[in-house]
């Protein structure tokens, strides 16, 4: 079986796989216990799944585990240590999530069109994630702040 060595969050991790096509998602969730990277559709539409590879966003449940090799990857762990981010500020500020579920892909897409540098307007037009609660006026307003 092939072992891989990622970055992830900073940090140099090694994990052994049934198959180097193997879906990030699943590496970061099972094997890593990284459980913030949420699956949602499984075909690149929900956004739920949402990482940051080398600063550009991913959908890690398409994003083949050995194409991670080399990268920087960044989850909704490793976007701050204590919800500093601008982004996590915005959203606990507005009350965004309802469940919550998809809010930490909805983040790191924010981050990464933050990273990217842009800003209010460009930002919610980028932002293309699924929330089956609906809380997309609180969305829009986090992300008008920032």
């Amino acid at each position: 079986m092939p072992t891989y060595t990622l970055n992830v969050n900073g940090q140099n991790r090694t994990v052994t796989v049934s198959d180097g096509g193997m879906p990030l998602l699943w590496v970061l969730r099972d094997l890593l216990n990284l459980t913030g990277t949420k699956y949602g559709c499984g075909i690149e539409v929900c956004g739920a799944c949402t990482v940051l590879v080398d600063g550009q966003r991913e959908h890690s449940c398409v994003f083949d585990v050995s194409s991670a090799v080399g990268k920087n990857v960044v989850t909704i762990e490793g976007l701050s240590a204590n919800r500093s981010h601008p982004a996590q500020k915005a959203w606990i500020d507005n009350q965004v999530p309802q469940c919550g579920y998809c809010q930490p892909g909805m983040i790191m897409t924010v981050a990464g069109a933050m990273k990217a540098g842009h800003r209010g307007s460009e930002i919610q037009s980028e932002v293309k994630n699924l929330c089956v609660c609906g809380t997309y006026q609180r969305i829009k307003q986090a992300i008008s702040s920032l």
